[in-house]
């Protein structure tokens, strides 16, 4: 992993300057560095982007700017509050939002706790039916390894 040329932080932006025929400069800066990293590229060259709008292109790039319309907020709003604003805004960020609590919860969908006296093959259906859905979404991402995980993971409960 490349590291920032101004800290230590990691490269998250790399920039590949071309600066004549056949003659490249590559540059590596992380998202704290990259406005003064455009600012300092451009000191005398009134051409240039300013490093706010460069850093406003670079928000817009990275996340959508479709707004809820019942509460306004802006999928970028949410990235930096981490609280969204209604609850209509799941449907509206959908795409965005399945992905990361897939990422962080491991599954989109709410389980919750099992009673005790539950019986063990209702708590078995359950199970494969979760390892069922992960194997799919593990086959769509073309996670082949941890479809294979799944996939043994299904074998091994369906033999009990």
């Amino acid at each position: 992993m490349q590291k920032c040329e101004r800290c230590d932080s990691p490269a998250t932006i790399h920039v590949t300057e071309v600066l004549g025929e056949g003659k490249f400069e590559e540059h590596h800066v992380c998202e704290q560095c990259y406005p003064k990293y455009v600012h300092d590229s451009s000191d005398g060259d009134s051409s240039k982007t300013s490093a706010a709008e460069v850093a406003s292109e670079l928000d817009e790039a990275l996340f959508p700017q479709q707004a809820c319309p019942e509460c306004g907020l802006k999928f970028i709003d949410f990235r930096n509050n981490h609280r969204l604003g209604c609850a209509r805004d799941y449907q509206v960020f959908r795409n965005e939002l399945m992905p990361l609590l897939e990422n962080i919860h491991g599954d989109t969908r709410h389980i919750g706790k099992t009673p005790r006296r539950y019986p063990q093959t209702k708590l078995a259906e359950a199970e494969l039916l979760q390892l069922r859905q992960r194997l799919k979404r593990a086959v769509e991402r073309e996670d082949y390894e941890e479809a294979a995980r799944v996939r043994d993971q299904i074998k091994t409960l369906e033999e009990v």
